[in-house]
């Protein structure tokens, strides 16, 4: 899967439908939330999402992307995400698996939302 496509098939998971979630996710995804129960697997995690509304408005910043073998990709990005009255940004991975040519499943997402405070890691010395 080429970068666009990654995430174009990313922002689909926060503004598609929840049919269109649940054909994306696999059964065996494992999910770290910000909301109680924070830590979710297979369908407790389809169902979650799933039956949240949809965002209306959804930008990514800071993205990367990693193929570390063959049919195994990982993102990681902040998101804005809007609808209506309502705003939400996060920092994310994401994970997912090929399971057939062009047949891609999330196996993995988490969620964390800005810090109160402001850190920075700090960076071994090489």
């Amino acid at each position: 899967m080429d970068d666009e496509r990654v995430w174009s098939f990313e922002k689909s998971l926060w503004d598609g439908s929840p049919d269109h979630y649940r054909e994306l996710v696999d059964d065996e995804c494992l999910m770290v939330l910000p909301l109680p129960p924070f830590v979710l697997s297979g369908s407790q995690a389809i169902v979650a999402v799933a039956n949240t509304p949809r965002w209306s408005n959804v930008e990514f910043s800071k993205g990367q992307i990693a193929r570390p073998q063959e049919g195994i990709i990982v993102i990681a990005y902040h998101v804005e995400a809007s609808r209506d009255d309502r705003t939400y940004e996060a920092n994310c991975t994401s994970t997912y698996r090929r399971l057939s040519h062009e047949v891609w499943r999330v196996i993995q997402h988490q969620q964390t939302p800005p810090l109160a405070t402001t850190g920075t890691v700090e960076q071994p010395d090489s």
